[in-house]
């Protein structure tokens, strides 16, 4: 399982692989729950939870309950987009809530810790390679 941490103040996001322990602090919490960062190896950060998609590639909605995948009709929000004006079209979409299918979680920075996220996550940079001529 992936976490895509967002953060709104520089709008930059980053991602980082869960271990085992970590994936079992996201299941069963719903979008728009409260998560620790101190637990993923984030101190002094809290995130929320945004959203997410399985390993299939369908998006989590907000306004489906628990963590079954169901198709429902859409007429806008997570999961479709209208061609034309008053479009309606029946999609499959997973739950609000977290499940062992969930591949990728999506969250933002609520509280921010006394160290900044691009050393905490970021990728350490390479010096560029001079180019032969």
């Amino acid at each position: 399982m992936r976490i895509v941490i967002a953060d709104p103040k520089t709008g930059k996001s980053y991602q980082k692989e869960l271990e085992k322990e970590q994936e079992a602090l996201v299941l069963g919490k719903k979008i728009g729950d409260a998560l620790d960062g101190g637990a993923l190896g984030l101190a002094g950060y809290s995130l929320e939870l945004t959203g997410g998609s399985d390993g299939s590639g369908f998006p989590m909605r907000r306004d489906v309950s628990g963590p079954r995948k169901v198709a429902i009709l859409l007429s806008d929000g997570t999961g479709f987009h209208a061609t034309r004006k008053g479009m309606r079209k029946r999609k499959t979409v997973r739950g609000n809530t977290y499940g062992p299918d969930a591949m990728q979680v999506n969250a933002k920075v609520k509280t921010v810790g006394s160290t900044a996220l691009d050393q905490l996550l970021g990728k350490t940079e390479e010096k560029p390679k001079e180019e032969k001529k």
